[in-house]
């Protein structure tokens, strides 16, 4: 059993992608080219915004965002205190100052509720983090943002289509970013990610800025970074298979959750209400996190633990001094474990996943909070 089976899924398109990886080493179009302009056009209509703009990773499409919105030295930017450090580490990048936001303890998003309490003179944004396919409670982060004048971003990164009241997310603040790493929902043979927007003052400066301020008329210095065309090509394919393989992911998520939710241990994660949640993870949460994990690898039952830390409890974040906050992402941390989780997944591997937490030898029950 994988936690992850990419080799499956190139085996259900191998004869659509070997051909497209063929037809770009014949026509040489290895960095942008057709099908990079193809994917910029696909995925926008996919996602219903006016700009795609298509770059090397997610992490790099965050930056770009950053800097698009002009973000400058000393500007206070609130995200998630538990997420990818890529959201973190790229506030910094830009010459922002990175200010950490307790989680929900049901949803594992950013706490809208305790959003406005970090807001000072200085704040100019918000990074919302959709976390492991879960829509973040945009309606309340939005109002937030217009009460104090600043932007918002969605980092996209797990939640490719997933939606919030009918709209898909990343359509909602004032860009989103997506990363396209193999593992994703929606992922590449390799690195990619882009930015989608529809603010035209932002698609303009990422499209100059990340392709080194301007081809031989550069009006600022940019940064290299371009999706090549193998990676665009093959995520062309991959998107008309997309909504197919969420809803496959949902319909895993229900048998795992109408299967476990009656265990007095385990925490199955919920989807908030009006939204589509696609389950890029599918995270428990149990006191007994890592004996569970070492059991379950023992059986053959790969688990991943997303993420260990809370990010404020990195020694990159060691000068916050932020001892005593962020409760709720630090326990998170200490207790979520994410089971296998893909499109390809068999009845009996779901089956066995089941009946190894169903059996597991628990030595305490885990309370809700």
């Amino acid at each position: 059993m994988k936690f992850v089976d990419l080799y499956a899924q190139y085996k259900s398109l191998n004869n659509e992608i070997d051909k497209v990886i063929k037809n770009v080493i014949e026509k040489s179009s290895f960095v942008r080219g057709s099908y990079v302009d193809d994917f910029e056009i696909n995925y926008a209509q996919l996602m219903g915004v006016k700009h795609c703009i298509s770059c090397g990773n997610g992490t790099d499409a965050l930056y770009i965002a950053l800097r698009a919105l002009g973000v400058n030295s000393g500007d206070e930017v609130i995200t998630t205190a538990h997420s990818w450090i890529s959201t973190s580490e790229t506030i910094t990048q830009a010459g922002g100052k990175v200010v950490f936001c307790d989680t929900e303890d049901e949803y594992f998003c950013i706490d809208s509720t305790q959003i406005e309490s970090h807001i000072t003179s200085k704040t100019k944004g918000i990074i919302v983090v959709h976390l492991y396919g879960q829509s973040a409670d945009m309606d309340s982060i939005m109002a937030i943002a217009k009460r104090n004048n600043l932007w918002v971003i969605e980092d996209c990164a797990q939640a490719h289509i997933a939606e919030y009241r009918g709209e898909k997310v990343g359509t909602i603040g004032d860009v989103a970013t997506f990363s396209f790493y193999p593992g994703k929902n929606l992922g590449a043979m390799g690195d990619a990610g882009c930015l989608i927007t529809n603010r035209d003052d932002v698609s303009e400066f990422s499209i100059l800025f990340s392709r080194h301020g301007g081809k031989n008329n550069h009006v600022m210095e940019g940064i290299n970074s371009r999706m090549d065309g193998l990676q665009a090509a093959i995520l062309n394919i991959k998107m008309t298979k997309l909504s197919e393989w969420t809803e496959q992911r949902i319909e895993f998520a229900n048998y795992y959750s109408n299967r476990l939710s009656q265990l007095e241990n385990i925490i199955t994660p919920k989807a908030r209400n009006a939204t589509k949640h696609v389950y890029h993870l599918y995270v428990i949460r149990c006191k007994e996190r890592d004996k569970l994990h070492k059991i379950l690898a023992e059986q053959g039952i790969p688990s991943v633990i997303n993420y260990p830390k809370a990010l404020p409890d990195y020694e990159a974040y060691k000068y916050l001094e932020s001892d005593d906050e962020y409760p709720i992402a630090r326990k998170h941390a200490r207790e979520i474990l994410s089971i296998p989780m893909h499109p390809f997944l068999t009845k009996l591997e779901l089956e066995r996943v089941v009946t190894s937490l169903i059996n597991y030898k628990w030595n305490c029950k885990l309370e809700p909070d």
